[in-house]
């Protein structure tokens, strides 16, 4: 390897309730001016060696390079972008929208590399970028050739003494449950396709795997499933071909967007055997005091991820937990489908954290389950925890109850913080909140079904155990039955903050 492998990724993902701390005022709101300084401070503060700068259905600066080493060089000085610290742009994917933005994401790459030049820095700053929604080889050799098409295209028109590298890495982003499984089926045709291409081999692949996607899709189970079927399937890639691969995960801070918190590093590391790089959102960083995120978190995260090894799942108990995941993802559906309308009213009144492109279909897209238009992730996720209703346990109470006792061993033998999880997120489910719910749409009934067999399966107490939880159910029961969306902005953000993360 000639270059370090990060381990922590720090991501604009808008998931906090509180206050950034490098923030003076009480704006819980992150500007597209302000994510110059945010990037630093993660930097900086919070030690992250690498920040994803998103060019995907947002506002992205593209003066990102010149701010960062013109306000704080002495900085970057001893911690060179590209070397010591990184910053890696989430491109557009031009096949699921208008890619407005992808020639000047790739222009920016490119003159960055001038900028650093100029000031004295060896390193390209900026080498690498993730293609989200990835489906095909040849999209990511599609993304690569336009970038080398665009760099010879400058080198030769705009000639300013600087000869421009015409490689960019593409980490490709899987997101759907099917993606992550055939990722390997991928990545042999890509490895091909790059040696025609450009003649060279490629010695290591970074690969991401999605989290809060998949689980708003096809629920929690099956998203947790995917993730550890599709890390099985990159190590035996690894051992297969011999090239390195290093796993990225987009994981939040609630359970069902991945489940990890400052005071889950642990069980994180336990359920994703073989991630080298974890995303640290929003709620991570800004949602708990800074010596818990800092020194315990993000220090043991750094070490456990260095030495997390995949662990293989043999071929027998990938089909068994296939079936689990098939099982899982249609009752999910069935659970879902008739509750979505009743949600759209608290999607609405959810707070805003990001400067985004607002219109969806033209410049981004939009998400779709079963013909519905859902909401981000995040949104979903605080939604359905601030009317009492943890996500992860839509649908899943009943498929637990339906499993053969070979699925139920393959699931708790590779699932070790299963009871864990929902012991904790039940904490934050209200009896009263849902009871209003079934009144007025029996399609909730179904919620309690799941509610009840999760209890029975683990022997756990689903409600709240202490002050705080007791406060959160209170105000989702106030929640489901205002109408009000300025107050339902405010019990949102209270909820948030007492279980800290926003969604």
């Amino acid at each position: 390897m000639d270059r370090r492998i990060p381990n922590i990724m720090g991501t604009q993902h808008p998931d906090n309730a509180n206050v950034p701390f490098f923030k003076d005022d009480n704006d819980k709101f992150v500007s597209a001016f302000n994510e110059i300084n945010e990037a630093y401070q993660n930097y900086s503060t919070l030690d992250a060696d690498e920040y994803m700068w998103d060019w995907e259905g947002k506002h992205a600066d593209s003066s990102v390079i010149d701010r960062l080493y013109s306000e704080h060089y002495d900085y970057f000085s001893k911690h060179p972008l590209g070397n010591d610290k990184f910053l890696t742009f989430r491109l557009p994917n031009i096949w699921e929208e208008t890619g407005y933005s992808l020639m000047q994401a790739m222009t920016t790459i490119l003159l960055a590399e001038d900028f650093a030049q100029d000031l004295g820095f060896k390193d390209r700053p900026l080498f690498e970028a993730i293609l989200p929604m990835a489906r095909t080889a040849e999209q990511l050799v599609n993304m690569e050739e336009k970038f080398s098409s665009l760099a010879h295209f400058k080198s030769k028109e705009f000639e300013n003494g600087h000869k421009n590298n015409d490689r960019l890495r593409m980490i490709p982003l899987f997101e759907s449950f099917e993606a992550q499984f055939n990722a390997p089926d991928i990545l042999k045709k890509y490895v091909e396709i790059y040696k025609d291409e450009f003649g060279e081999d490629l010695t290591y692949l970074r690969v991401f795997l999605a989290g809060s996607d998949s689980a708003l899709s096809n629920g929690f189970l099956n998203s947790i499933i995917g993730n550890k079927l599709a890390l099985t399937k990159l190590g035996e890639f690894e051992n297969e071909t011999g090239i390195d691969v290093y796993p990225i995960a987009g994981t939040g801070s609630a359970i069902f967007r991945g489940g990890l918190s400052p005071l889950m590093v642990d069980r994180y590391l336990e359920e994703f055997p073989g991630l080298k790089t974890a995303t640290i959102q929003s709620a991570f960083r800004y949602d708990f005091d800074l010596e818990t995120v800092v020194k315990p978190a993000v220090a043991k995260l750094r070490d456990g991820l260095q030495h997390n090894a995949f662990r293989i799942i043999n071929d027998d108990d990938q089909k068994t937990l296939l079936s689990v995941a098939d099982k899982a993802a249609k009752q999910y559906h069935e659970t879902l489908d008739p509750l979505i309308n009743d949600l759209q009213s608290v999607f609405d009144s959810f707070p805003k954290r990001r400067d985004r492109h607002q219109h969806v279909g033209i410049i981004g897209y939009s998400r779709d389950v079963d013909g519905y238009k859902m909401p981000r992730a995040i949104t979903f996720t605080g939604s359905l925890y601030s009317v009492g209703v943890p996500p992860e346990v839509l649908g899943t109470g009943r498929v637990l109850s339906q499993l053969t006792d070979d699925e139920i061993r393959a699931l708790k033998q590779y699932y070790q913080n299963m009871k864990h999880d929902f012991a904790h997120v039940l904490k934050y489910y209200s009896a009263d909140a849902l009871d209003s719910l079934i009144e007025k749409n029996a399609s909730w009934k179904g919620v309690k079904e799941d509610i009840q067999a999760i209890e029975d399966a683990f022997d756990i107490k689903a409600g709240p155990t202490n002050e705080e939880e007791k406060e959160h159910a209170k105000l989702a029961n106030d929640l489901v039955r205002i109408d009000d969306q300025e107050v339902r902005e405010i019990l949102i953000e209270k909820m948030g903050r007492l279980r800290h993360f926003l969604g």
